[in-house]
């Protein structure tokens, strides 16, 4: 088995985390006089669970997971953070991500002080695994992928990513923050097989829950024992905690069908647009579009007040927008707009 933590950066291991006023205890308290708090009562007036002990059983139940295999971050952000933060040496280390990907990985790297080393995908957007594993070498810590990938769509198969795993000597990275808009199931089901990978998920996307912040990251015990010490103690506030854990109880599955729907039906109809040179497949809840004039057309649609993102200046993206799929009335509206553009 990989071991993991020969990966982990030595002082990170021999980190004594802060100890809150929630971890000296077990049991049911009556009369809180540890943690310096306003004792009168408004409900927010506690510190949050620094373990998120009653989200997490939530989590593990809806994901079918063990609970000592999640993390729960301020938003994906905060373990892409991490995952820097544990295993990469600033100005010694590296990591390797696929291009064009998520901005964030690159960003995190430069806050890290951490080499980044960019793979271009192929013209179709699929990996080159040879091309990626002779990016790395002894000082690269991980690999970051994201699949459905942002901003082009495509999932990265699965046979791939374990091909990945089972070559690389260090840590796979998959952001899965699209996944429930894909027909491939998470790997998340292969934890017990990889010690190596972390995956990463959000409630930002299918689940609606943007504004709340909150991500996941799913990994072996060690990994997540280790990145849970390295976190700010109460990391997610009393407010998220609790929302999230009625949200959880409900079903998004029909939200996410008319958004599947929806994506089918905006790309045949885009496809239809004398403006429109390429719409890419996607697995995501947006579409990669190629059209004439992006700069044009971008300015065009915020004129009518419709946003869009401009990524046409992206390596491997030129010319291309990316169109989140929105409302039924949401997207007519865009493709009326776009209609009046072609003309």
């Amino acid at each position: 088995m990989f071991d993991i933590r020969k990966k982990m950066r030595g002082n990170i291991l021999n980190l004594a985390p802060y100890s809150t006023a929630r971890d000296e205890y077990q049991g049911d308290i009556g009369v809180y006089l540890d943690a310096n708090e306003n004792p009168y009562e408004n409900g927010y007036n506690r510190y949050p669970d620094p373990h998120q002990i009653e989200l997490k059983k939530v989590i593990a139940e809806s994901k079918g997971v063990n609970v000592d295999n999640i993390f729960v971050g301020n938003g994906s952000d905060e373990a892409i953070d991490l995952v820097f933060r544990v295993f990469c040496e600033p100005r010694l280390d590296n990591v390797v991500c696929i291009a064009p990907s998520y901005g964030m990985y690159k960003v995190s790297a430069s806050i890290n002080d951490v080499e980044v080393r960019e793979v271009q995908l192929e013209s179709d957007f699929s990996v080159d695994v040879t091309k990626l594993l002779s990016a790395c070498d002894d000082a690269t810590k991980a690999i970051f992928l994201c699949s459905p990938n942002n901003p082009t769509g495509n999932d990265i198969p699965r046979s791939v990513i374990l091909e990945i795993l089972e070559q690389f000597d260090g840590v796979v990275v998959v952001d899965e923050a699209y996944i429930d808009f894909s027909e491939q199931a998470s790997l998340i089901n292969d934890l017990d097989s990889y010690n190596n990978l972390i995956v990463l998920q959000t409630l930002s996307k299918a689940w609606g829950l943007a504004g709340l912040r909150l991500g996941l990251a799913f990994a072996c015990e060690e990994t997540i024992t280790i990145m849970s010490r390295v976190k700010y103690p109460y990391n997610i506030n009393v407010t998220t905690q609790s929302i999230v854990l009625e949200q959880l109880r409900e079903s998004r599955g029909s939200q996410i069908a008319e958004i599947v729907s929806e994506r089918k039906l905006l790309f045949a109809e885009l496809n239809k647009l004398s403006i429109v040179k390429k719409v890419y497949p996607s697995s995501a809840n947006f579409l990669l579009v190629e059209v004439d004039k992006p700069k044009s057309v971008y300015n065009s649609l915020i004129e009518l007040g419709i946003i869009v993102r401009d990524r046409s200046s992206v390596i491997g993206c030129d010319g291309c927008l990316r169109i989140t799929i929105g409302t039924p009335q949401e997207n007519i509206m865009t493709l009326n707009s776009l209609k009046e553009l072609s003309k």
